[in-house]
């Protein structure tokens, strides 16, 4: 059994608590938080040990799982990888590039395995479409959220951007070749939405909208490629694939539309989704890794790269604020 100690159970922290208890291959051993009337509670009510000093965990533990806020996920991350420990780290991987880079070098260092929470790859949305060709030219997405107080120690774009940046990223084989952006701060000091548009070398171009002021909860990617249309609802857990197919599979529906080079049959297909839970299936994939030493599933280098096109897009944002 590989031991585990999870750093932080504040919103999130309790949901990684209450699923390391069904991740086969694992065992809590405890958790470690400074605030002291939080850790109390969470004592009592998870029945989890309380570690007062986060060495100590770490040293007690064979993997640590960071859900702490973001400004301490360096500290943390890189006091756990020097004394050998595997670690899942929440996104962003850390809070700045320098940091980001410093942990990239320490795991390559140390050989143990690093695991960013980019939990939307795990989302039984996107993973409903995983026998399905993906080659898109255009993306459009929306993440949209009512404010929330919670994480906003950081912008919009590292607190509900940064998924989508990390599926697009992982999706379009290409490198990037321009970014412009636009945000305004409203609640905060940070932008609390932005628009961006990112131009691939390959000639895709993605269009993202990211919004925590809004007054209805959204979470959408439309791609568009040769042929096909493809809906993901990240919320709703619903995937759509609208298709021309010279012959329609059995139980598709179809119907035909007249195009410039003649009559076309247009097939739409509802993938299963599998019932699964994300974060179960993130953490129990970490721990896969860690037992088969095989590669994560979101390594140190996905999060270094979502963090980094993150950082070009708050700097452009930046440069186009108004001088007051």
């Amino acid at each position: 059994m590989i031991k585990v100690g999870v750093f932080g159970v504040g919103h999130l922290g309790k949901f990684h608590l209450n699923t390391w208890k069904n991740i086969e291959g694992a065992e809590l051993i405890g958790f470690y938080d400074p605030n002291d009337e939080m850790a109390i509670q969470v004592e009592k009510e998870y029945k989890i040990k309380r570690y007062a000093d986060a060495a100590e965990l770490t040293a007690m533990a064979d993997a640590v799982d960071i859900v702490a806020p973001t400004t301490h996920h360096f500290e943390l991350t890189s006091m756990a990888i020097r004394k050998g420990k595997h670690v899942f780290v929440e996104k962003p991987l850390a809070s700045t590039m320098e940091e980001a880079k410093e942990i990239v070098s320490l795991t390559r260092e140390a050989g143990i395995k690093l695991q960013v929470g980019h939990i939307e790859r795990f989302n039984p949305a996107l993973l409903s479409l995983k026998g399905t060709q993906l080659n898109p030219m255009f993306i459009e997405v929306h993440r949209l959220a009512q404010f929330n107080p919670r994480g906003t120690e950081v912008s919009v774009i590292l607190d509900l951007m940064i998924h989508d940046i990390d599926i697009i990223l992982n999706m379009v084989n290409s490198d990037i070749r321009s970014i412009s952006a636009n945000g305004v701060a409203v609640m905060t000091d940070t932008p609390d939405i932005a628009n961006v548009r990112i131009e691939f070398h390959n000639g895709c171009v993605a269009n993202l909208t990211s919004s925590r002021i809004s007054m209805k909860r959204m979470r959408k990617m439309r791609l568009f490629q040769k042929d096909a249309y493809i809906g993901i609802d990240f919320l709703e857990k619903k995937a759509e694939i609208i298709k021309m197919e010279p012959e329609p599979q059995k139980g598709q529906f179809t119907f035909d539309i007249e195009t410039p080079g003649g009559k076309r049959t247009i097939a739409i297909a509802n993938p299963v989704v599998p019932e699964e839970n994300a974060m179960q299936l993130e953490l129990q994939s970490f721990i896969n890794s860690i037992r088969s030493n095989k590669p994560t599933a979101v390594g140190e280098m996905d999060g270094y790269r979502s963090m980094e096109v993150a950082h070009q897009i708050i700097q452009k944002i930046q440069r186009n604020q108004p001088v007051l």
